[in-house]
């Protein structure tokens, strides 16, 4: 078996007559076929090949091939957006009348996802505390069809115990969904601890440095049989250029995380210290209420951190506008160090006592740490907070 960095190189599309040493950008919508044989034998599905670039593209194939290689999963699909991805990977499984138990602390757009547009199809879903195994099983109904957990959650940062949920999920029969965008497949791999489904925001990390948008549903033969009918019929594809591009991007996946888990680290320890900060919240440092279970399942600790800085709303639109070098966005994962004030703008659409319940009080400030020198980035942010406290 080959090791991790291996397969995100070596992994390439079949060369064409050209002798290409790096696979070209297949920029076709639709494919010919050879003879009326072959033709009906592909849309009959009794042979593998190309059709048509919504249903499946050289350049989308080998980004997926790669994903699953490095992932441990079976088969795949690229979808347009991370948002995509979610949402096929439930919508594909889901119909009038299930249930779904989903961790309290989830991205905001899939937050609206779970409340605002699932149930008006008849699908409802109850929240678990992520950090609380006890809270899961008491969720499940009689008609609950799938547990769905980001982890590390978006932004707080706390975990969900994968090998409890898996352990779960097989007990009660359900479909274990886990959204894994921010670890990366070379952080943590879901499959491992039981998943069914793992899905991917391919626009973070995985591009890594903001160009591009794009999603993955990971699984078996047989989920992903599913998922392809529902994004064959509904249309959420990739472009060739985006697989193209994301593919090439995971050559550096390694590589990268090592310095942007190296990175974050460096600056949660020193920003841990600091008179004007409430707390410091990272996966691998150690008053991370679950860092011991981080270390279980997680390689390194993310490139992610969040912090509270004293003072409260006024002092975090303060800091976010005092930064100089580093960005504030409401993306993440770039090379770039990003700021971001979850409260007003990635998680706004909750209501107060949501927003309570998943931890993000009005001085919380989301950092997803680049590439840059930490001299530099610790920099900016002591500058900002200094000012912010003005």
């Amino acid at each position: 078996m080959k090791h991790f960095e291996t397969n995100a190189i070596r992994t390439q599309t079949e060369r064409s007559s050209q002798r290409e040493h790096s696979t070209p950008i297949f920029a076709t919508s639709s494919f010919v076929f050879a003879d009326a044989e072959q033709a009906r034998a592909l849309f009959a599905n009794e042979i593998e090949g190309n059709i048509y670039s919504r249903f499946s593209n050289p350049n989308n194939d080998e980004f997926v091939q790669k994903l699953c290689l490095l992932e441990g999963t079976a088969d795949g699909m690229a979808m347009a957006t991370g948002m995509a991805a979610m949402f096929v990977s439930m919508a594909a499984f889901l119909n009038a009348g299930d249930h779904i138990v989903a961790s309290r602390s989830v991205f905001g757009s899939t937050h609206q996802i779970l409340t605002q547009i699932l149930p008006r199809w008849g699908i409802e879903s109850t929240y678990a505390d992520i950090e609380k195994p006890e809270t899961w099983e008491k969720a499940i109904k009689p008609n609950t069809k799938m547990l769905f957990a980001e982890t590390p959650s978006n932004p707080g940062l706390d975990l969900a115990d994968l090998e409890f949920l898996g352990n779960l999920a097989r007990n009660k029969g359900l479909l274990l969904n886990i959204d894994n965008c921010f670890a990366t497949p070379y952080i943590q791999n879901p499959a491992r601890f039981g998943a069914h489904l793992v899905t991917h925001s391919a626009t973070k990390f995985i591009d890594g440095q903001g160009r591009v948008l794009g999603g993955a549903v990971l699984g078996s033969k047989e989920i992903i049989e599913k998922v392809r009918f529902f994004a064959r019929h509904t249309g959420p594809a990739m472009s060739p250029f985006n697989g193209w591009l994301l593919s090439k991007s995971l050559e550096t996946l390694a590589v990268r995380m090592e310095k942007h888990c190296q990175n974050a680290l460096m600056l949660a320890q020193t920003l841990e210290k600091h008179d004007s900060i409430n707390w410091v919240k990272y996966p691998f440092l150690a008053s991370h209420p679950q860092a011991d279970l981080a270390k279980k399942q997680m390689r390194l600790g993310g490139g992610l951190f969040t912090f509270e800085l004293k003072g409260g709303l006024e002092t975090a639109r303060k800091f976010v506008d005092s930064v100089e070098m580093l960005s504030f966005s409401a993306n993440l994962g770039d090379t770039r160090t990003i700021v971001t004030h979850p409260a007003s703008t990635t998680h706004s659409k909750l209501n107060d006592q949501e927003k309570a319940a998943v931890g993000i009080s009005a001085g919380l400030i989301r950092v997803s740490v680049g590439l840059e020198h930490t001299d530099d980035i610790l920099a900016d942010i002591l500058q900002a907070i200094e000012k912010a406290q003005k």
